[in-house]
């Protein structure tokens, strides 16, 4: 299997996070990515190329050019500010406030956040582009003829949606490489999203749509981030009615709930019958993930791969979370196998 990687993720590198009352050191950082890599390396899993740049068009296609212009200069207009520190928002437009946009670059940067789970540091913006690229170079090969691919994108961006950054994400690159099967001729596209919390931006980029089916396995939002977007009654709206579904699971759920869910998410994708799949790959739902309370054990990932592998499908892999720093690259390759081997 192809492995599109970038270096420029470790650009990005947050300070800091907003989490349980604390400003903490982030979950999310670079050497997620590098354990992966070495793994690939290791398990001899296939070639390991780096991104063409498809330039920013394919981004607009999901992302509003007002986001993204925003997104581009913030650090910039944040350093002539002299401030020091991650670019971190504090203020939202909650329900009783406006949603107008503030020419101060801070009120700016609380409309287009949803968490302080975002930092934007200097390097940012050029790590997530490049993890785009890396999306988008990897669903080439898969649009060339390729079996299957894996995206390893660092910064992830399953939940960025068109306009918002948040839960670790910016740019969001399984949309984005969705996107761009549909403009290359592709007529009907799944997306499977196994990661522990829900690809809340995803769902609602698509979610007025019929040319993508939305499919996502996670913890109950009732009790887990995003807490707003993820329950089981949330199919979608107008043409898109009926094309999204969400499998919300309980706090401890191990392999046989959570592979329930998966028989009921791939049977789904059966009867829509896409051109392509997409896999949001999390591997947060580890049993010794430090923010997340599944108990998924390391050869469970294997039989994930498995199971998604006979859906038959063109499938491109793309990286979301994944928080067990060192077992990470086990459990993602762990699937990236299983799916070889099937």
């Amino acid at each position: 299997m192809l492995t599109i990687y970038s270096d420029d993720h470790h650009l990005h590198h947050g300070r800091c996070e907003l989490i349980d009352g604390q400003l903490m050191p982030c979950f999310e950082m670079p050497s997620r990515a590098d354990h992966i890599l070495q793994r690939v390396q290791a398990r001899h899993l296939g070639p390991v190329e780096t991104p063409r740049d498809a330039g920013l068009e394919p981004l607009k296609r999901i992302h509003s050019e007002a986001y993204l212009t925003f997104f581009q200069g913030a650090w910039q207009r944040w350093a002539e500010l002299n401030h020091e520190g991650d670019l971190l928002p504090f203020t939202w437009p909650a329900r009783t406030l406006r949603e107008v946009i503030p020419a101060n670059l801070l009120g700016q940067l609380g409309y287009y956040s949803f968490d302080a789970g975002a930092p934007i540091t200097a390097g940012t913006w050029q790590a997530a582009y490049s993890a785009a690229q890396v999306a988008l170079t990897a669903q080439a090969a898969v649009e060339n003829g390729a079996r299957s691919a894996f995206a390893l994108c660092r910064p992830p961006g399953h939940h960025a949606a068109s306009d918002l950054m948040g839960g670790y994400c910016y740019l969001n690159n399984a949309a984005i490489a969705a996107q761009a099967f549909l403009d290359q001729g592709r007529q009907k596209v799944a997306i499977l999203d196994v990661d522990y919390h829900h690809g809340n931006g995803t769902q609602s980029i698509f979610y007025s749509r019929n040319d993508v089916l939305f499919t996502s396995i996670h913890g109950h939002p009732e009790a887990e981030f995003p807490f707003f977007l993820g329950y089981a009654d949330e199919h979608g709206e107008g043409p898109g009615e009926g094309f999204n579904f969400n499998y919300p699971l309980a706090a401890g759920s191990d392999w046989d709930h959570w592979s329930a869910a998966l028989e009921q998410a791939c049977k789904q994708i059966e009867a829509y019958a896409p051109d392509v799949l997409v896999i949001s790959l999390g591997v947060d739902t580890f049993k010794d993930d430090p923010i997340s309370t599944f108990k998924l054990d390391s050869p469970d990932y294997l039989r994930m791969g498995e199971r998604i592998a006979r859906l038959g499908l063109p499938t491109l892999f793309v990286m979301e979370g994944g928080y067990a720093v060192e077992e990470i690259g086990i459990n993602a390759v762990n699937v990236l196998e299983g799916f070889e081997s099937a």
